[in-house]
């Protein structure tokens, strides 16, 4: 378990006092994968180096496993930071040697005897899908593969806690997709804890159980995947949401459709997806559906839908209907629209 209580973190620039991080509190339970969102400058990469120590924080407690690390000798630290890995956006791995070599280091830098070395190695590849890729040098691989290989190298200590820094940013969108799928795999298959951050929010959709987003170094708002992706409640969600679906449609795209009245937005969670909902409205009440726009996200852990509709049809029937919509487990935003 990772926990941070009031963590603050400041710098001093030209004699002024910037603080990254301001009172940041988070638990991450064993084996549940957490993600922090935000913009540039945000404080999330700050953030997650306060959880090794390689940032100290100017307050506040950092706890694995109940240990606060900032109660440690240098010993006890480093026997807490062997169980925590982390990998980077740029890979960090050393040119002039092969990728063997690259997960071997840390190996032989902690002792481990050369017998086993050998078998941590080859397991890693394995699991990272390189085993044929010991023998090259990081340049006769692709980016993809260079983070294969840091993924490995970080893996080879036997971590229970992965920390990931921007680790898909510079990556192309179907390799970032094969990066997420082994970090799923790592986390389903070896039950290790994973922290990460990023500015995309297609990664938190497809791989995190809890999402929290960050901006000017505070968490402004935290919670399970699914509860933010369907009820978003800060604007900085709300436009990292804009990213990956229209949630919300523009004056002059409502103007260009001639829609008068009200729009609304139906969120459809779960089981929800399956049901003809619109089709049923139509035939039990007097209104016509004129749908605007519509997308299902998958997330880790269920299926969200959005339908941006305008109702057609007499006042207290359209009332009628999103009310039938709404005990049908359907959630109902207003989003307003252009009067006749």
């Amino acid at each position: 378990m990772i926990e941070l209580k009031n963590v603050r973190k400041s710098f001093f620039s030209n004699k002024q006092e910037i603080t990254a991080v301001d009172g940041v509190n988070m638990t991450i339970n064993a084996g549940e994968i957490h993600g922090v969102i935000g913009y540039s400058g945000a404080g999330k990469s700050t953030l997650i180096r306060c959880v090794n120590l390689l940032e100290t924080p100017t307050e506040g407690e950092v706890l694995i496993n109940g240990k606060n690390l900032l109660k440690l000798s240098s010993s006890e630290l480093r026997e807490v930071r062997s169980k925590v890995g982390m990998i980077f956006q740029h890979f960090n791995l050393l040119k002039t040697v092969t990728v063997y070599e690259n997960i071997a280091i840390p190996l032989k830098l902690s002792g481990v005897p050369k017998s086993e070395l050998k078998e941590r190695v080859e397991k890693y590849l394995k699991i990272v899908g390189l085993e044929d890729r010991a023998s090259n040098y990081p340049s006769q691989l692709s980016g993809g593969q260079k983070q294969r290989v840091a993924i490995a190298r970080a893996l080879s200590l036997e971590p229970t806690i992965l920390l990931s820094d921007e680790a898909t940013s510079a990556l192309d969108p179907e390799t970032t997709e094969s990066i997420l799928d082994l970090l799923l795999k790592i986390n389903r298959e070896l039950g290790i804890t994973i922290l990460l951050i990023t500015h995309e929010m297609n990664v938190i959709q497809k791989i995190c159980d809890h999402v929290y987003v960050m901006e000017n170094g505070s968490v402004v708002e935290q919670g399970s995947t699914i509860d933010l992706f369907t009820s978003p409640q800060h604007s900085t969600t709300q436009k990292f949401l804009n990213t990956i679906s229209q949630r919300q449609l523009s004056d002059s795209l409502v103007e260009s459709l001639n829609v008068t009245g009200a729009v609304t937005r139906l969120t459809f969670v779960g089981a929800a997806t399956g049901k003809p909902a619109l089709a049923e409205v139509s035939k039990k009440f007097s209104v016509t559906p004129n749908i605007l726009t519509a997308n299902i996200i998958e997330l880790k852990n269920g299926i969200v839908g959005n339908i941006v509709v305008h109702l057609e049809g007499d006042k207290n029937a359209i009332l009628d209907a999103l009310k039938y919509l709404e005990q049908s487990g359907i959630r109902i935003e207003q989003l307003g629209g252009r009067q006749a």
